[in-house]
């Protein structure tokens, strides 16, 4: 089955066909200004299987991914605070410690989860004069105009503005999606935000309209436009950026350029959230993967869960879905385990992993795929065909876990030992039962013993 993907700007599966010879991907990338949650996580894992279902089909790809060091305020409406400043103030650090500190962590989280580095991480603080130079075709064209606290963008002289997201911008309120205040039209937005007061911010450049910074918008349209092109093939990010961030990226892309589309392909992965609603990093109300594996979680595990839905489809987060999860994976491991390579590759199932990924990747139908060869007792070749499947899910399926065992579970172990060479049983069953309570199991082979997670 030929590579089909669901196309936010079509409303429909697409069937993919690049450009040219080099398959271009621009990811929004965190803003790095606190951690990343298990929800911002799972974008990252979208995306990684994107990349590798592209290598898979032999593509040839160039991927980038930026990373917002400023311009993000905490209101979409072009107000507030800049998130990296107003951190930067609390921690008493300096906006470049903040942003290097929290992309640090989050670059860690994504090596635990097997993420493929892309080929540039571009930071916006060191693109500002792509941005500028972005804003000046758009002031040369006349498509932007100046209020008391920066330069704008008129999105009347953009027609279909509201084509992307369907947005119906006569019924938007005012201070809900946007504040009006000076601006001509309630979806115009910020280019160029000036500071209140010169040198009160750390983050501030000179520029043809002042001393301030870029708005966050015009970051990704310069540096994808840098790095992949004025067209280029995919754009990803979160549901949550269709109505503003990537409707206004658009706008001021195809503006500039006079090319449309910008971006052929618009690929959105849904949210993960808690139960009880969306995670909240204002309020401080988030799950980390850390926090996972402070659980007894690890990240391959929190992987797992994730390709178990399919990415446009919401995920509801509980700790009994994660143990659900963690029981699986460790069962599928364990099976695998067991198998011998014949040195053989399985067509048959390797056609349907295909066919199921293929489809707008479609995971959860590919681990379906992955089970059924794990479970088919006369199929040949699964180890081969096992790793192959794993080239591109990367959950570690053929990899041996390197078990660290604590001090007081070894004496307990090597105890029980000695109980055994003295026939006495039934104390060394008492002592099984005190491993098994700390999460390990004991297993006899032979004359010894192996030890495992539980």
């Amino acid at each position: 089955m030929p590579l089909k993907l669901y196309n936010t700007l079509t409303r429909k599966k697409d069937l993919f066909k690049p450009i040219g010879k080099i398959v271009g991907i621009y990811g929004c990338g965190p803003t790095v200004y606190w951690y990343q949650h298990i929800g911002n996580l799972r974008r990252y894992i979208f995306e990684d299987i994107l990349l590798r279902t592209l290598l898979f089909n032999k593509y040839n790809v160039k991927h980038i991914i930026n990373v917002t060091d400023v311009g993000h305020l905490t209101s979409d409406a072009d107000e507030g605070e800049d998130k990296i400043e107003k951190t930067a103030k609390k921690e008493g650090k300096t906006a470049k410690e903040i942003s290097e500190y929290y992309f640090n962590i989050f670059h860690d989280d994504l090596k635990k989860l097997n993420f493929t580095e892309p080929d540039v991480w571009p930071k916006a603080t060191e693109h500002i004069k792509e941005q500028i130079d972005l804003i000046k075709k758009l002031e040369e064209k006349g498509l932007t105009y100046r209020t008391s606290d920066g330069i704008y963008f008129d999105t009347s002289k953009f027609g279909g503005y509201e084509k992307f997201a369907r947005l119906n911008v006569e019924g938007l309120q005012a201070g809900k999606r946007i504040d009006v205040g000076e601006k001509k039209n309630k979806t115009d937005f910020a280019l160029w935000k000036f500071s209140e007061k010169e040198g009160v911010r750390q983050q501030e450049w000179d520029s043809p309209w002042g001393i301030g910074f870029p708005g966050w918008h015009i970051e990704c349209s310069a540096m994808s436009s840098k790095y992949l092109g004025e067209k280029f093939d995919i754009h990803t990010g979160g549901i949550d950026h269709i109505n503003v961030h990537h409707t206004n990226e658009i706008a001021q892309s195809e503006s500039a350029s006079g090319k449309s589309p910008w971006v052929k392909y618009w690929i959105h992965c849904n949210h993960l959230i808690l139960k009880k609603g969306k995670m909240s990093k204002s309020s401080g109300d988030i799950i980390r993967l850390k926090t996972l594996e402070e659980n007894g979680y690890s990240a391959m595990q929190y992987k797992y869960l994730c390709l178990l839905t399919h990415y446009r489809k919401r995920i509801d987060f509980d700790f009994k879905m994660m143990k659900s999860a963690q029981t699986a994976y460790k069962k599928l491991k364990k099976k695998i385990s067991e198998f011998e390579d014949d040195k053989k590759e399985n067509k048959k199932y390797l056609k349907d992993f295909t066919d199921a990924i293929n489809d707008d990747l479609n995971t959860p139908r590919a681990l379906q795929v992955l089970w059924k060869l794990v479970r088919d007792k006369k199929a040949k070749g699964k180890i081969k065909t096992i790793k192959k499947i794993d080239e591109l899910l990367s959950l570690n399926l053929l990899k041996k876990e390197e078990i660290k065992i604590p001090a007081d579970v070894k004496k307990l172990v090597e105890e029980r030992e000695n109980l055994r060479r003295k026939k006495e049983w039934a104390q060394a069953d008492n002592l099984r039962k005190k491993i098994k309570e700390k999460g390990f199991v004991v297993e006899d082979v032979g004359e010894g013993s192996e030890v495992r997670r539980a």
